[in-house]
């Protein structure tokens, strides 16, 4: 989450900078408001609101409503396509979690 005061310049290097409006999401991505609705509906992600209650997305929510978008245009239903992005992230975390105990255990194998 952005800091109150930080200076907005700074933030836009920051992937979780909630920086698009909903209708600059949906341009960016190629597709509706609808479906940027949908995909928050399915908790995939979770807009920050602004003081007004507009949705605002990061970039980082940009790439993960484009993967959603990838597997809708494939045929995929959208409730479908955010669970499977859901479980990839899973994945992603068991296995960087696996990678880091091995590298733990063989740096302890070594001073053994």
């Amino acid at each position: 989450m952005p800091a109150e005061n930080a200076p907005v310049a700074g933030n836009l290097d920051d992937d979780d900078y909630p920086a698009y409006t909903m209708g600059r999401a949906a341009d960016v991505l190629g597709t509706t408001p609808a479906f940027l609705r949908a995909v928050g509906e399915a908790d995939l992600i979770t807009p920050l609101r602004s003081e007004g209650g507009h949705r605002r997305y990061s970039r980082r929510q940009l790439r993960i409503a484009a993967r959603a978008r990838e597997l809708v245009d494939q045929g995929t239903p959208i409730e479908a396509a955010c669970r499977i992005i859901s479980l990839e992230d899973q994945l992603d975390d068991a296995l960087r979690l696996n990678q880091e105990m091995r590298r733990q255990l063989d740096g302890h194998g070594a001073n053994i």
